[in-house]
C-alpha cells in the first residue's frame, strides 16, 4: 500500500517536472506568498457570504419565487461553490500538491470546472428565459415551475459530468506528451474541448441578448403598454451586466488555456503565471451580488431588508436580556429599515355658514 502511494506521488511529481511547473513552484516556495494566500482566503469567504445572502433573500422574498430569480439563485449557488472550491484549492496547493493522489488532484481541479459549467449553464438558462419572456411579453406560468428545477438539475448533472471526465479516464496519466502545462494531469484535448463548449455557450448567450435588444428596440411602443415591462427591462439590464462582467473576468483564463493547448512544452513562460488568471476568474463570483445591489432596486431592497432584519433581531435579543428595558430609550433598528408610514393629514373642515 505504501509503495502504491509513493508511486502515485512520484507520478504527480513527474508530470509537474515534465511540464516545467515543478521548477516554477520551487521559486514560489522560496518567496513570501502567505499574505497573498490569506488575502484570497478572505476574498473567497466574502464570496461565499455574499452569495448566501442572495440565496436567503430569494428564499424569503415571495416576489422572487419565479423562474428568473430561481436561475439567479442557481447562479449564486454556483458562485458559492466556486468560492469553496478555490479555498480548497488554496489549502491543498503548494507542497501539499505532491502528497495528493491523482484522484484527489482531479477532484480539486475538477470542482472549478463544475462551478464554471454550472455558472455558464445558469447564464444560458437566464438568457433563454429572458428571450421567451420578451417574445410573449408575460412571464411563464407558475404551474410549470417544475421545468425550472428540471433544467437546473440537468445543468448541474452536465457540469458535474464535464468536471468528472478526467477521473473517468480522459487524462494524460502515463502520456506526458499530451499533458497541459497549466493543469499537468489534464490532457490538452480535454482542455480544448471544455474551452470550445464554454465559448460556444457564451456565444449563444451573446446572440440571445443581441436578439432581445433588437426586439425591445423595434417594439418599444408596444412595450410601454404593459405595466410589467419596465421591471422586466430593468432586470434584463442587470443580467446583461452580469454576463458582460462574466465574460470580462473569464476571457483571460480562456485565452491562457488556448495558449496552453497551442504552445509546446516550456515555450510559453506566461503559462506559469496562471494563478493570477484563475484568481481574476474567481473574483467574478464576488461581483454578481454587488451588481445586484447596485443595479436592481428590488434586490437591493430585499438585501437591506434581510440585513436590517438580522440586526433588529440581534438588538431585540440584547434588549430582552436587560432587566428593565425601555423602549423609548432604545428604538429598534427595524424602524430605520422600514419605509416610513404615511401620516394621515387632518381634514380641513369648511367654515360653518352663519346664514
Amino acid at each position: 500500500m505504501l509503495r502504491s502511494t509513493e508511486k502515485m506521488v512520484c507520478l504527480i511529481c513527474l508530470h509537474y517536472n515534465y511540464t516545467g511547473k515543478l521548477d516554477n513552484r520551487k521559486e514560489k516556495i522560496s518567496g513570501t506568498t502567505d499574505g497573498t494566500v490569506i488575502a484570497f482566503l478572505v476574498i473567497c469567504s466574502c464570496i461565499i457570504l455574499e452569495n448566501l445572502v442572495v440565496l436567503v433573500a430569494i428564499w424569503k422574498t415571495h416576489k422572487f419565487h419565479n423562474r428568473m430569480y430561481f436561475f439567479i439563485g442557481n447562479l449564486a449557488l454556483s458562485d458559492s461553490l466556486a468560492g469553496i472550491a478555490y479555498i480548497v484549492n488554496l489549502l491543498m496547493s503548494g507542497e501539499r500538491t505532491f502528497s495528493l493522489s491523482p484522484t484527489v488532484w482531479f477532484v480539486r481541479e475538477g470542482s472549478m470546472f463544475v462551478a464554471l459549467g454550472a455558472s455558464t449553464f445558469s447564464l444560458l438558462a437566464i438568457a433563454i428565459e429572458r428571450y421567451m419572456t420578451m417574445i410573449k411579453m408575460r412571464p411563464y406560468d407558475a404551474n410549470k415551475r417544475y421545468r425550472v428545477f428540471l433544467l437546473i438539475g440537468t445543468s448541474w448533472l452536465v457540469a458535474i459530468l464535464l468536471g468528472a471526465l478526467p477521473i473517468l479516464g480522459w487524462n494524460c496519466l502515463n502520456k506526458l506528451n499530451d499533458c497541459s502545462t497549466v493543469l499537468p494531469l489534464y490532457t490538452k484535448n480535454y482542455v480544448a474541448f471544455c474551452i470550445i463548449i464554454f465559448i460556444a455557450l457564451l456565444l449563444a448567450i451573446s446572440i440571445l441578448y443581441a436578439r432581445i435588444y433588437s426586439l425591445v428596440k423595434s417594439s418599444s411602443r408596444e412595450v410601454t403598454k404593459h405595466s410589467s415591462t419596465e421591471q422586466s427591462i430593468a432586470l434584463l439590464r442587470t443580467v446583461v451586466i452580469v454576463v458582460g462582467v462574466f465574460i470580462a473576468c473569464w476571457a483571460p483564463i480562456f485565452s491562457l488555456l488556448l495558449i496552453d493547448v497551442a504552445c509546446k512544452r516550456k515555450r510559453c513562460p506566461v503559462l506559469f503565471k496562471a494563478d493570477w488568471f484563475i484568481a481574476l476568474a474567481v473574483l467574478n463570483s464576488a461581483m454578481n451580488p454587488v451588481i445586484y445591489t447596485l443595479v436592481s432596486r428590488e434586490m437591493r431592497r430585499a438585501f437591506f431588508r434581510l440585513v436590517c432584519g438580522c440586526l433588529a433581531s440581534t438588538k431585540d435579543a440584547r434588549l430582552s436580556r436587560q432587566p428593565t428595558p425601555s423602549n423609548s430609550q432604545h428604538p429598534s433598528i427595524r424602524s430605520h429599515c422600514q419605509e416610513p408610514a404615511e401620516v394621515p393629514h387632518p381634514k380641513i373642515m369648511p367654515p360653518k355658514s352663519h346664514l
